[in-house]
């Protein structure tokens, strides 16, 4: 399926034309910002250790906002394999005993649920995943989507919203931290490589070029 044929799927469940400004400004969708740490990079065989995702708002003067965080140290999968080097990078310590991780199937049983919720209260058909480096992110997304065997799952399968490239456009710069940098947003170094962490100050990226781009005229809500 092509993405104009998932989007014109999308748009024939619905009723008229998407009646919320959030589903107004994303065709239906609502942008869902994911980051996942992992213990590597083959999203099939490899374990995923966190998960995080913030979901997105937007006020009366149709301006972005981070709004809700979910947030989950995951026990990897039976048989997942687990890179020392993946370790070492993001500091994650299997180990630890404030670790405090949870199955798989419960972490993303409870995204799921919060992102569904937040769909319908935005009043759109469905999510998109906003990510730094997203395919990375939706991969490892939808493998565990796929092992957890949860139907209907919110997000579009493939297509994304990817700050590394929307960073790019706007500021020239492509890693997280120079990209938060450039837009004035802080950004601890030492905080890196946490889900949380990372996902939250994605929003906060993401939410700063949608709303730079409005507020220099590139997008007005109308009515149809």
């Amino acid at each position: 399926m092509s993405d104009d044929q998932f989007d014109d799927e999308l748009e024939g469940n619905q009723p008229g034309k998407p009646r919320s400004p959030m589903a107004r400004r994303f065709r239906g969708f609502l942008p869902v910002v994911v980051d996942v740490e992992c213990g590597g990079f083959n999203c099939a065989t490899d374990a995923l250790l966190e998960i995080a995702a913030v979901t997105i708002g937007m006020d009366e003067q149709g301006l972005l906002y981070p709004q809700d965080t979910l947030f989950f140290r995951v026990e990897p999968f039976a048989g997942a394999n687990i890179e020392a080097a993946a370790l070492e990078f993001t500091g994650i310590k299997l180990d630890h005993p404030l670790r405090m991780a949870v199955p798989e199937s419960q972490a993303m049983n409870e995204i799921i649920r919060g992102v569904r919720k937040a769909v319908k209260s935005a009043g759109c058909k469905r999510a998109i995943l906003v990510g730094h480096n997203s395919s990375f992110d939706l991969g490892f997304l939808n493998a565990a989507i796929a092992r957890c065997d949860i139907k209907r799952n919110p997000f579009h399968p493939f297509s994304s919203f990817d700050t590394a490239t929307l960073a790019g456009l706007a500021y020239g710069q492509t890693v997280l931290a120079k990209a938060c940098q450039a837009a004035d947003i802080d950004f601890d170094g030492r905080e890196a490589h946490s889900a949380r962490y990372d996902t939250e100050k994605t929003a906060e990226l993401f939410c700063g070029i949608v709303n730079r781009w409005r507020e220099m005229g590139g997008w007005e809500e109308f009515d149809e």
